[in-house]
């Protein structure tokens, strides 16, 4: 098992995932409008489960998904560790990447941060994906691995 310390992070994907609850939870408190609105049940009944959810969705699923997750790059691999009830602690030699990939939906460029994907060979777990990562370190830790994807195959 690996003991290195796992770099943490960037802090603002905890509020990337926060409004990505926001709008998972926002189909149910609208429906609970309605419901609550149509009088078809009592405002309560329908209140109780988006509050709840809305909890678990926007408070602490964030929270633990970000304390959850970190990687430890060393000069031949990446290793990434995550989850929150189903633990992952992958490890990927730079000598299996084929390509490399930063990306970055909507939420993620408003605030900076990006995912860094490797592709490996095979077809189980063929691509590892790492999220979270300030836009400016997942560029620089690309061109990192891909320098010494570029060494190893001279």
């Amino acid at each position: 098992m690996d003991t290195e310390p796992l770099t943490q992070l960037d802090p603002s994907y905890t509020t990337v995932m926060r409004i990505e609850g926001l709008l998972t939870t926002l189909p149910f408190v609208i429906g609970a409008a309605v419901l609550s609105l149509a009088e078809v049940v009592p405002a309560y009944v329908p209140a109780i489960p988006v509050v709840i959810l809305a909890i678990i969705l926007i408070g602490v699923l964030p929270l633990k998904r970000y304390r959850s997750r970190g990687y430890d790059m060393s000069t031949d691999r990446l290793r990434v560790v995550k989850g929150v009830l189903f633990h992952s602690d992958t490890v990927v030699p730079f000598s299996r990447v084929q390509h490399l990939d930063v990306e970055q939906g909507p939420l993620e460029r408003m605030f900076g941060i990006a995912r860094l994907i490797l592709h490996t060979a095979g077809t189980h777990n063929a691509s590892v994906t790492l999220p979270g990562l300030r836009h400016a370190d997942a560029t620089s830790m690309r061109e990192e691995i891909r320098q010494h994807v570029k060494r190893e195959s001279m």
